[in-house]
């Protein structure tokens, strides 16, 4: 694997996915389809309680290939990346993102996608996708299951980040801790505690129980968001006008259409 590194933990009973790009742990189309051959390994698993995500060195993750968002790319990347969370569905296994620095755009999709979401003070959590004149399909569904529509819509519109402490009132994380090793240690104690001792399978139907209404709106809604996305816009000019001007470091210059 290139730009994932897998592990398992708690005597093989957690599948740890390591981003680690080497930089902000961007997720291209190749992490992403490592990521996707990792989940068909879970799926012979019986053993398995709990997948983790976090992130190599001081970031969780940068986001989703801004180069891959290109029109001529967007429709394939973000089929692969809605895989991501169709895939975290199927497999029914608690998950959890250990979350440090910044975890932005795709980034904190995948976050979000997780059950459990554990942060240390470093976390900077937000969806800038509209800065570039597109929006987040996975955070436009997940996000005001979350954290309510009112909180959601402001965070989706504006485009801001979130501190740690922000994100936890919110109810977007769990737990926040002072640093990454102080993160992984509680992540692990927490473990220990409420996962270990567990049934596999018993968790299996605790998740797929507890997000049978989230998984049907995100099987339902994620499908027709994609489609407004690929087909109408990414034909906008302002749409293209944004990845262009990201892509050249330069200040869109929009004409809203």
């Amino acid at each position: 694997m290139e730009k994932i590194k897998l592990s398992y933990s708690h005597n093989n009973t957690v599948a740890n996915i390591l981003l680690d790009d080497g930089k902000g742990n961007v997720l291209d189309n190749i992490m992403m389809l490592e990521i996707l051959d990792c989940f068909n390994r879970f799926k012979e698993n019986k053993e398995l309680k709990l997948i983790t995500f976090q992130g190599e060195g001081k970031h969780f993750s940068f986001g989703a290939s801004v180069e891959e968002h290109t029109k001529e790319l967007a429709e394939t990347m973000i089929k692969t990346f809605h895989k991501l969370f169709f895939g975290i569905i199927e497999l029914r296994i608690p998950t959890m993102a250990k979350i440090s620095g910044q975890c932005l755009g795709g980034g904190m999709e995948l976050a979000i996608m997780c059950n459990l979401l554990f942060a240390d003070k470093t976390a900077k959590m937000g969806q800038p996708e509209i800065i570039l004149g597109v929006f987040p399909p996975p955070a436009s569904v997940i996000l005001p299951e979350k954290i309510g529509l009112a909180r959601a819509e402001e965070l989706l519109i504006s485009g801001r980040a979130m501190n740690a402490d922000e994100a936890y009132k919110t109810g977007l994380i769990n737990f926040v801790f002072e640093d990454k090793d102080t993160l992984n240690a509680g992540a692990n104690e927490w473990i220990e505690k409420n996962i270990v001792p567990k049934s596999a399978s018993s968790l299996r139907f605790a998740v797929n129980a507890s997000r049978i209404k989230f998984n049907h709106i995100l099987n339902n809604f994620l499908p027709q968001l994609e489609h407004i996305y690929v087909k109408q816009l990414m034909e906008t000019h302002d749409a293209n006008e944004g990845i262009s001007a990201f892509l050249e470091k330069r200040q869109p210059s929009w004409k809203n259409c």
